[in-house]
């Protein structure tokens, strides 16, 4: 099930103003409400929130899930994806981060004291959270050196501290897509001795960096979060090609780590890692040292060496197999 927050580009609202949340089939979009579903009023504060819908667990989502048809059938409950504005999921309350997770990523650049060691742990607030088609605001006077990194999203949702890695997918409600806009100039630092130390507060947190979705995909339609594609598209050109299969921490493993710092709860969000092709790669001054594959990739296509960093007018694709497309566009 791909579950999305929008809303409709005409700001009618059979249901009061504000976000609407649905379900997304091609280009069509079910909205979830008591109403369009068939359900009693009693159920009505299941839909208040993205946050309630996953909170609600797998009642809420087993009961969606039985009006599925109902819902597709009802042409009052349907809005064409092409009619509708998508929101951000929701607003995480945590966006736990790590680093350096992908074997790809560390060949490709300068490695600190931790890389490949453990996972680099960060954070990121929901004051970095904007949704899809919205903008990635560059400011040269943050950042000259501004990245992007394509990263699959693990959504939290059950509760739990300390949880043994044999059950941490358990903990997991679903999937989906988080850009880790980074400030490389402000991330990388380097000592008169030539070694590197990174810098995970003002080089990862900042306005708009932490474009999100475009939608949540529940667990039980992504088995195996280990074998999913992950690409970047600037501007229409190939940069980043990789798979889920060469995180160095699998999914289970994050959760796993992270619990061991917080009770994890619905709505945290972890995001585990990308892979080799970043603005980094090609910028020696900070330890960039990557080219891209000679051959290409299976359907033809070639991944092609980033031009330098993200300039206002880039077009920023960051897909997801099994997801979908996280749309943004860079500016001033």
């Amino acid at each position: 099930m791909k579950l999305v927050r929008f809303t409709p580009m005409d700001g009618g609202a059979a249901n009061g103003s504000g976000a609407r949340l649905g379900v997304l089939q091609g280009e069509r979009i079910g909205e979830l409400n008591t109403h369009t579903l068939g359900l009693p009023a009693d159920k009505a504060a299941w839909f208040e929130s993205m946050l309630a819908f996953i909170a609600a667990g797998d009642e809420a989502k087993a009961a969606v899930a039985e009006r599925m048809g109902r819902l597709f059938e009802n042409p009052q409950a349907i809005h064409a994806l092409g009619a509708v504005r998508l929101l951000a999921p929701f607003m995480p309350s945590s966006i736990l981060c790590s680093g350096s997770n992908y074997h790809a990523h560390n060949k490709e650049k300068a490695g600190s004291p931790l890389s490949g060691k453990e996972p680099e742990f960060f954070v990121k607030t929901s004051d970095c959270v904007i949704g899809p088609d919205d903008a990635i605001i560059h400011d040269p006077r943050h950042t000259k050196k501004l990245d992007c990194e394509t990263e699959l999203a693990i959504i939290i949702g059950k509760a739990g501290r300390h949880i043994p890695l044999e059950s941490a997918l358990d903990h997991v409600y679903g999937y989906s897509i988080i850009n880790d806009v980074t400030a490389r100039d402000l991330q990388v630092r380097r000592k008169p001795d030539g070694s590197t130390f990174y810098e995970l507060g003002r080089g990862k947190m900042f306005d708009t960096s932490a474009p999100f979705g475009p939608c949540i995909v529940t667990a039980d339609d992504i088995p195996d979060p280990q074998r999913l594609r992950i690409r970047t598209r600037i501007n229409g050109e190939l940069r980043q090609s990789g798979n889920t299969s060469d995180m160095i921490w699998s999914c289970a493993e994050l959760v796993h780590f992270f619990s061991s710092s917080f009770t994890l709860r619905p709505g945290m969000v972890i995001i585990t890692g990308t892979p080799a092709g970043t603005a980094w790669s090609v910028d020696a001054e900070l330890g960039g040292k990557w080219s891209p594959p000679e051959e290409p990739e299976e359907d033809g296509e070639q991944v092609v060496p980033a031009k330098g960093y993200n300039q206002a007018g880039d077009r920023i694709e960051s897909e997801i197999e099994g997801i979908g497309v996280l749309r943004n566009v860079v500016t001033l």
